[in-house]
């Protein structure tokens, strides 16, 4: 992605033959919990976590994840798997019926907790790239932008309740904020 901090990642690899990219998972990760900043994000999507540098980090240090881009709290992204690639973000998943959804999607974290509301520069800076996306990936339409809540309900609660989905669906359709 053009003006996007590149940093990869292992966690990735190829997408099954024949899936087309159809879908936008929206996500959101703060480590440690309900703190930003820092590089604790990177060194998790690049399995460089320490441990001992919080207590929290020793439950999560093991798991081998990733995403596309991370936008962060000042609208910075940072892109760590190629969108051709498969970023391992979803888990456990379904979508229109479809299980997997890591074969036929494209992940981006928002610096941010589900409680807590997110940056007026991360819904413009989403806006954007989930333009370009959908120019880029025309099986992505705005019906097929969803939360990681949507498509692993019971497990995954991000973006959470203080995502502003319809301040992000007028931004996606061009408007101001």
């Amino acid at each position: 992605m053009k003006h996007a901090r590149r940093l990869a990642s292992p966690n990735c690899d190829e997408r099954p033959g024949g899936d087309e990219i159809s879908l936008l998972v929206v996500h959101g990760i703060s480590l440690p919990p309900r703190q930003y900043g820092g590089a604790f994000i990177e060194a998790f999507f690049c399995n460089r976590l320490d441990p001992g540098d919080h207590p929290y980090f020793a439950q999560i240090a093991a798991l081998r994840v990733s995403a596309h881009l991370l936008i962060r709290r000042d609208g910075e992204a940072v892109q760590f798997v190629p969108f051709d690639k498969r970023a391992w973000h979803a888990g456990a998943s379904r979508f229109d019926g479809r299980e997997c959804c890591n074969d036929f999607s494209i992940g981006i974290e928002l610096e941010g907790c589900d409680d807590e509301p997110y940056e007026p520069v991360q819904y413009q800076r989403l806006a954007e790239v989930a333009r370009v996306l959908m120019a880029a990936y025309p099986g992505i339409t705005p019906e097929r932008v969803v939360g990681h809540c949507d498509i692993a309900p019971g497990r995954k609660s991000d973006p959470g309740a203080a995502f502003d989905w319809e301040l992000f669906r007028h931004l996606l359709a061009g408007g101001q904020s």
